[in-house]
């Protein structure tokens, strides 16, 4: 896959930071994993590593351009940013020993039963109380317990936890234009250490990864191309933000997590 091909992804992954709080973790992973297919088994790490670089870039470029009065929102969930950085730290420890076929298989189980909640569950595509325009100091801040295990499990599959933090969010009261906003701040917590972790690390134990470019884990090259494409985009959608219905943006939000599932079902070794 060529840069320009790379760069053109990097525009779905800077809409998909603004629009929906993912930071490029859902897109970069299944692409990064189809232009490192030459890496056989060891795609899947370098994706996952790689993926979490994209992400951190992203989701500090978006937080700094993100209205001050809606960062406030995240007020009394200071415990919450360090127990997702701890738990970031583990998961992207682990991931370096995990087989990849378990990486790539419970990243797609991952997705597969987040969309199934929000379908079944109400909350999400139903919001659960009041209407969409209700003031942003009204709904209550995530728990700090969740911090550790969304950190984890976010690290370990290189998804930034946005996908948990967006659903838990929008069930605390908030619409879908600040539940995605927010998402960007936590997700730095959760991908600023796995990135240090992951370029600390050696390369997979795989003989095909040798004179790929590798810095650590990541592919430099691959998250380069990405972030070229995506950093124009969040700073023009944040400086003219679509104005998306609510619950269109709740559907999107659904349909999008599936068409990732489906990519990394059919990509890769």
């Amino acid at each position: 896959m060529d840069v320009v091909m790379l760069m053109a992804i990097g525009l779905l992954t800077g809409a998909t930071t603004v629009l929906f709080g993912f930071g490029g973790g859902f897109v970069a992973v299944p692409v990064v994993v189809w232009a490192d297919a030459a890496l056989g088994a060891a795609a899947v790490p370098v994706a996952t590593a790689t993926s979490a670089l994209v992400m951190l870039a992203n989701a500090a470029f978006a937080t700094a351009v993100t209205p001050r009065p809606v960062l406030l929102a995240l007020r009394g969930s200071g415990a919450l940013l360090p127990l997702l950085a701890a738990g970031a730290c583990a998961g992207a420890y682990a991931s370096r020993f995990a087989p990849p076929a378990l990486a790539r298989w419970a990243f797609v189980a991952y997705t597969a039963l987040t969309a199934l909640d929000m379908l079944l569950r109400p909350g999400f595509l139903r919001a659960a109380s009041g209407p969409s325009t209700e003031p942003v100091r009204a709904p209550r801040p995530l728990p700090a317990g969740a911090g550790a295990p969304i950190g984890a499990v976010a690290a370990f599959l290189g998804v930034g936890g946005s996908v948990m933090t967006v659903p838990a969010l929008r069930r605390a009261g908030h619409p879908m234009r600040v539940a995605t906003a927010l998402a960007n701040p936590l997700t730095l917590a959760v991908a600023l250490p796995a990135v240090a972790v992951s370029l600390a690390g050696s390369p997979p134990p795989v003989s095909t990864v040798g004179g790929t470019g590798l810095v650590g884990l990541v592919d430099p090259y691959a998250a380069g191309a990405l972030l070229l494409g995506a950093l124009p985009v969040i700073a023009v959608l944040r400086r003219r933000p679509p104005r998306i219905p609510d619950r269109v943006h709740a559907c999107a939000y659904l349909g999008l997590l599936t068409l990732v599932a489906l990519a990394m079902v059919f990509t890769g070794p």
